[in-house]
């Protein structure tokens, strides 16, 4: 039954255009108290939790400039005063909790109230259609962007897949698309230029052709390579569980291609609140009756609706999908994220993941190989732990799958030093933090192959807090980036808890009871799991040196 009824509700959202959206709410919210001069405020992200604990940040004080030299008079002004300072913009996607300044009370410990910079309003573009560049200040959405280089005849080569980003948090997180072609797909190898605040002491004009082919994963981990070489904006998407991979076949068109289609991802469209906290609650009740099978069924539901509707892929002024290829200017292919620019007049739809309408809430974890070949073994080893329980990968499937995409070697002192292979999965989050989840144990044992047998490293603006173990080390130019932010920032003003927690990881913390179960740590006792609920720290069923929280009915009993 749960097959039967979740893909007409999947396809519904997509389906109904009368429908008018909720844009998301801002990362910065303000109750009053503080006169409207931007204090009593509190900072979240988009998700409602960040990785490091769920609860939001207060924020002494809000500056919203609106030009560099509002942004220099900032930064002077808490630079006079000695006060940590932290940037965030209109959007607040990133799961770290980055952008939270001070130690998160609104204070430094007694030193000096913080400050949070929003850019919110610092937003402008500028085309340079004879230079071929765009120059954007650091809060500009990354769709204004696009929009107005396409409005010169030009387009950017490189974006992520989610289009709710600004500039500044795009390159600063190291945000990319997938190519292994020219610079490759991270966005902060397109940057030419760019002028710093600090304290005081693209191509021609282009279509883009994009098809998706399933095939069976039997020869997955042999493939990847030559589809990325193959194809300039290659993606795969795999589906453990169901023994599938999608073979994103994107390629670069001349203007005059016939097309004009549109990339509109399901996943990033808004959907009907009551969908969406429908899932959520039916996702939830599969948790906490242990089933398993309802959560592959859900798996199979999701990749028939993504498959019938071409994922998304729409054609000219917005029709739907009717077949492959689907041809459309770059600005309209390259990304997406259309529930970002909801208007506010209904009360319907929003991104599902607004944790206002309690919809979908999930982790998302990301891994970075390099060299390639290491993505390859680490496949291998995926296989291996799926053949000993199949169902247990259905919990990722009935998401996204696990998104592979490409980013090439770059010079930057945080960037990837060779060609990398760059693997996403979200997966089920519980609303309390003290709740197991359903193979909890099967999705540690994945992270920990990443992270720790095949050293990946972690998206900066991604992931658990326990993926961060060790990451000074997986950087060849750590040094020289801690020497260049010293220098910038030699007060460390920039600085705060929760940044220091991701760039020194798990290690730094203490491991208290439970903290595996939300990715605060790895564990090493069953403390830090659930004893009461019978989860208990065990190792790996492939990977022998991890420790995981697996569920077991003897020990219970």
């Amino acid at each position: 039954m749960v097959a039967t009824f979740l893909l007409p509700l999947l396809l519904l959202s997509t389906l109904l255009p009368a429908a008018v959206p909720l844009p998301p709410r801002p990362p910065v919210r303000c109750d009053g108290s503080g006169g409207g001069d931007g204090s009593g405020c509190v900072l979240s992200n988009a998700y409602g939790a960040w990785s490091s604990d769920r609860a939001d940040c207060p924020v002494a004080a809000v500056a919203y400039p609106a030009s560099e030299a509002d942004v220099v008079a900032a930064v002077a002004g808490a630079s006079a005063k000695n006060m940590p300072v932290k940037v965030v913009s209109g959007f607040a996607h990133t799961i770290p909790k980055l952008a939270c300044p001070g130690n998160g009370s609104g204070s430094s410990g007694g030193a000096a109230s913080s400050l949070l910079i929003s850019t919110a309003r610092y937003d402008g573009v500028a085309v340079d259609a004879a230079a071929r560049t765009v120059t954007a200040d650091a809060g500009a959405p990354l769709r204004a962007v696009i929009d107005a280089a396409e409005a010169s005849g030009l387009s950017l080569t490189a974006a992520p897949y989610w289009e709710g980003v600004s500039v500044g948090g795009l390159v600063s997180t190291g945000s990319h698309g997938s190519s292994w072609w020219g610079r490759g797909g991270a966005v902060h190898d397109h940057v030419v230029a760019l002028r710093l605040v600090v304290p005081a002491g693209a191509a021609d004009g282009f279509k883009r052709s994009i098809s998706y082919e399933y095939r069976d994963d039997s020869t997955f981990q042999d493939d990847f390579a030559r589809h990325a070489a193959n194809h300039e904006f290659a993606d795969i998407t795999w589906y453990p569980s169901q023994h599938k991979a999608v073979y994103r076949i994107d390629d670069r068109m001349p203007l005059n291609a016939t097309g004009d289609g549109v990339n509109d991802f399901i996943g990033f469209q808004s959907t009907l609140i009551a969908v969406s906290s429908g899932i959520r609650a039916l996702e939830t009740a599969l948790e906490a009756s242990r089933n398993v099978k309802g959560k592959c069924k859900m798996a199979a539901a999701e990749i028939a609706a993504k498959r019938l509707v071409g994922n998304g892929l729409r054609g000219a002024g917005g029709r739907l999908f009717t077949g492959y290829p689907v041809v459309g200017f770059q600005g309209r292919m390259q990304t997406s994220g259309s529930c970002a620019r909801s208007p506010p007049t209904d009360t319907l739809s929003a991104c599902p993941w607004d944790p206002r309408y309690k919809g979908l809430f999930f982790y998302e974890s990301t891994a970075m190989f390099s060299p390639a070949a290491r993505f390859r073994d680490f496949v291998l080893d995926v296989k291996r732990l799926r053949d000993v329980d199949p169902d247990s990968m259905c919990g990722v499937d009935a998401y996204n799958g696990l998104l592979v995409r490409f980013v090439k070697a770059s010079e930057a002192y945080l960037g990837q030093p060779e060609d990398t292979v760059v693997v996403d999965f979200n997966y089920y989050r519980a609303s309390d933090g003290s709740s197991p989840r359903l193979s909890q144990d099967v999705w540690e044992e994945v992270e920990q192959l990443a992270f720790v047998k095949h050293g990946a490293r972690p998206h900066w603006a991604k992931n658990r807090l326990a993926a961060f173990r060790g990451v000074r080390g997986k950087y060849p130019s750590w040094d020289k980036f801690a020497a260049a932010k010293r220098q910038l920032d030699p007060r460390g003003l920039f600085d705060s808890r929760w940044s220091d927690e991701v760039v020194g990881g798990e290690e730094q913390l203490p491991k208290a009871d439970g903290c595996a179960l939300d990715g605060r740590c790895v564990c090493s006792e069953d403390r830090h799991c659930s004893p009461s609920k019978g989860y208990y720290c065990r190792p790996g069923l492939v990977y022998s040196e991890a420790r995981v929280c697996r569920y077991s009915v003897s020990q219970l009993v």
